[in-house]
């Protein structure tokens, strides 16, 4: 009989590709989980696993079974899930993942609302990037996850939270007004910096600069490959370049006088921010209330509601200038 055990001890293989790292990720000894991988090999007939000095990888029959095995281990997980959460909202453990470009923006506003709200709840948080996250969720890994919309994978359910517009970040230096309107147009790709490949943000400021004659914008002599914003915006503070910037994260990274904030004329190039979990989790009601929470906290455009009085921070073009 195949057991649960053996299908989360192959699918650790299979993520590690290492007898040593899988057996540590599980919290077992390495002979444990070998044999318990032998023993389901003679069970089903078949090697999944080409052993090799120092290396590990999986058959083509193994790969398979460790896809499917996720998805079993993901279905247990609700199963467990249907029995604990019945009937209390946001309580226990809830495995939440989140993109790098809304983590240092979000989390500190959101965390002490639930913390009030829902007492019992216990949040183990997950920053990477989008790819990763959706992995883990399909694993059951994560709970759910924030992110950016749309998500294309057809066995997640997602719920929108908020529109966060992007704005042009430039050196102080930069002759054009904080009232002007700027288009994709007045981009120079070759001073354009963005973040690493595989983020988000990195992708959506691109396909905003493709509709430019200048698409190809990120590909220049500036493509340091950043891996966080905030390294970002130093450079644009030192005179090296531009960025689009997302406006949740403008009372954290554009502190610095030496930034100067321009928006974009219509249509306004931004991002969709909401949740993603399994459609076949039961603990729907509960994503529903965090994105209740994240919306009460940050609204609709997703900017921090006041609760008293303001306090300084930088200035950023109001919606309604002039050119």
């Amino acid at each position: 009989m195949i057991t649960l055990r053996q299908l989360r001890y192959l699918t650790a293989l299979a993520e590690h590709r290492h007898f040593g790292r899988a057996a540590e990720a599980c919290a077992v000894t390495q002979p444990a989980l070998s044999m318990q991988i032998r023993d389901l090999e003679r069970f089903l007939g078949v090697e999944l696993v080409e052993r090799r000095p120092g290396d590990v990888v999986l058959t083509r029959v193994g790969v398979e079974v460790a896809e499917r095995g996720e998805r079993m281990l993901a279905a247990a997980r609700d199963l467990v899930d249907v029995a604990r959460h019945r009937g209390r909202v946001l309580n226990g453990r809830l495995m939440l993942g989140i993109i790098p470009s809304l983590a240092p923006y979000v989390l500190p506003r959101i965390l002490p609302a639930l913390q009030r709200r829902y007492p019992e709840l216990q949040v183990e948080l997950r920053e990477t990037q989008t790819r990763v996250l959706l992995d883990e969720l399909a694993r059951g890994t994560l709970d759910v996850v924030m992110l950016a919309l749309p998500v294309t994978e057809v066995e997640v359910e997602t719920l929108k939270l908020f529109d966060d517009s992007f704005l042009f970040a430039v050196p102080a230096a930069d002759p054009r007004p904080e009232t002007s309107r700027v288009s994709a147009y007045d981009i120079d790709p070759q001073q354009l910096i963005l973040l690493e490949e595989g983020h988000c943000l990195r992708d959506q400021a691109l396909a905003y600069c493709a509709d430019s004659r200048r698409a190809g914008a990120g590909n220049g002599s500036l493509g340091l490959g950043a891996t966080s914003l905030a390294t970002v915006m130093q450079m644009v503070a030192n005179g090296y370049g531009v960025t689009l910037v997302p406006e949740v994260a403008i009372d954290v990274e554009v502190r610095d006088e030496r930034v100067k904030l321009l928006r974009f004329a219509p249509p306004v190039p931004g991002r969709t921010i909401g949740l993603a979990w399994r459609h076949t989790s039961p603990r729907k009601v509960d994503f529903v209330a965090l994105g209740q929470i994240v919306t009460e906290v940050l609204g609709s455009g997703g900017k921090e509601k006041p609760t008293e009085a303001p306090t300084a921070r930088r200035s950023v073009p109001a919606d309604n200038a002039d050119n």
